[in-house]
C-alpha cells in the first residue's frame, strides 16, 4: 500500500497502520535519517494507549513502553550497530520470538536476525511536512 499524508495526519496513518498490520507484531521502519521514523513510533504508541514520553533508543538501542492493554511494546533503534552480533547479543531475538509488538528502526542494519514474517513500513520525504509511506505484510 501507499499513501502520501502531511504530518499533522499521523493519528490516521497510525490507526491505518495498526489495521493493517493486523497479527503481525514485527514492524520494520526504514527511511532515511529525518524521514520521521521514530515521530511515527510516537504516533503508533499512542494510539495503542502508551503513557511514556517516547524516545528515540539510539543511545540504548531498545526502549519498552506498556500499551493500555498492559502490554509491552519494544522500540529498537540499530542505527549505531557496528554488525549484527551486538543486535544479538542484546537479546533481539528474544524480543522478536516474545509475541510482543516490536518497532524496529534500521532493521537493514540486522538482515539475518528479521523474522520470517513482519509488517514493512518505509518512509519518504517529499518535502519538511509530507511523507510517501508504503507498507506491506511479508
Amino acid at each position: 500500500m501507499k499513501r502520501t499524508f502531511d504530518l499533522n495526519e499521523l493519528e490516521g496513518v497510525s490507526k491505518e497502520l495498526i489495521g493493517a498490520a493486523q497479527e503481525l507484531n514485527i514492524w520494520l521502519l526504514e527511511g532515511e535519517m529525518g524521514a520521521g521514523k521514530t515521530t511515527l513510533v510516537k504516533a503508533i504508541a499512542k494510539e495503542l494507549g502508551v503513557k511514556e514520553t517516547v524516545a528515540s533508543p539510539t543511545f540504548s538501542i531498545v526502549n519498552e513502553y506498556k500499551a493500555n492493554n498492559g502490554q509491552p511494546v519494544y522500540h529498537f533503534d540499530f542505527y549505531r550497530m557496528k554488525n549484527e552480533t551486538e543486535a544479538y547479543d542484546i537479546g533481539a531475538n528474544e524480543y522478536f520470538e516474545s509475541g510482543n509488538l516490536c518497532l524496529v528502526e534500521w532493521p537493514e542494519k540486522i538482515p539475518s536476525l528479521i523474522p520470517d514474517h513482519y509488517f514493512k513500513i518505509k518512509l519518504e520525504i517529499n518535502d519538511p511536512q509530507s511523507r510517501t509511506i508504503y507498507y506491506a505484510r511479508h
